[in-house]
């Protein structure tokens, strides 16, 4: 049995195997991020719902939109691009110098403080937020961490494809290899074991071989609240 977890295939449903150390079901979930997309914000909190609900531990890890972006004719991020490096520098520098737990910290306190306080400033406070250093946020100027922000997308995008955006996320197939997809948008987060079952409809997509989209328009904005 693999170090991290294997998927097996059980009666046509799409179900993980015991972890290696015996413990129990475990489903191991790379989640790819740009701090600065309000969806993907909305899809972490969904995951991190799941993780409430079913037996699931996030990996969380950095994307860039201005990496996707930038062999672009046009510019969809307008004025917002020269902002973008910022956010995923300091995150590739957390992820580096604590490790992936902090990041997904990082990521909690970055997202409260852009979607839900507009508070788009605030890389040191957002850092002290998390019980980091402060200092970690003069990164945001420096092309220090731009290899491993590349770095990380590539594998993002080696999973998906280059003509998709932030969020990806990331489970084991039934061979056992990875299999990434983008998404899900939705909005707002659903909790509890409605959180659970979108999360059983995304294992039972993943389990089959040769899915690769299912889609309808967005008709509103962002919603960050809880379902009413």
């Amino acid at each position: 049995m693999s170090g991290e977890f294997e998927s097996v295939a059980t009666g046509g449903v799409f179900d993980p195997a015991f972890t290696a150390d015996g413990d129990g079901v475990l489903w191991t979930v790379d989640f790819w991020f740009d701090p600065v997309c309000p969806y993907t914000w909305i899809t972490s909190r969904w995951l991190v719902e799941v993780s409430k609900v079913r037996p699931v531990a996030i990996r969380w890890r950095v994307m860039s939109l201005s990496v996707l972006n930038e062999h672009r004719d046009d510019d969809p991020e307008g004025e917002w691009e020269d902002y973008m490096w910022a956010p995923v520098r300091v995150c590739a520098a957390v992820e580096q110098r604590f490790g992936r737990r902090a990041l997904g910290d990082l990521f909690t306190a970055l997202g409260t403080r852009f979607h839900l306080h507009g508070d788009w400033g605030g890389l040191a406070a957002a850092l002290a937020d998390a019980g980091l250093p402060r200092e970690i946020a003069e990164v945001a100027g420096s092309t220090e961490y731009d290899e491993a922000v590349r770095s990380s997308h590539a594998q993002a995008i080696a999973l998906v494809g280059g003509d998709v955006g932030t969020p990806v996320l990331s489970v084991a197939g039934q061979d056992g290899e990875r299999v990434g997809f983008f998404g899900p948008v939705v909005s707002p987060a659903p909790v509890g074991e409605t959180a659970g079952r979108l999360w059983d409809g995304f294992l039972l997509m993943a389990g089959v071989p040769g899915f690769y989209e299912f889609k309808r328009p967005r008709t509103e904005e962002p919603r960050f609240g809880l379902p009413g």
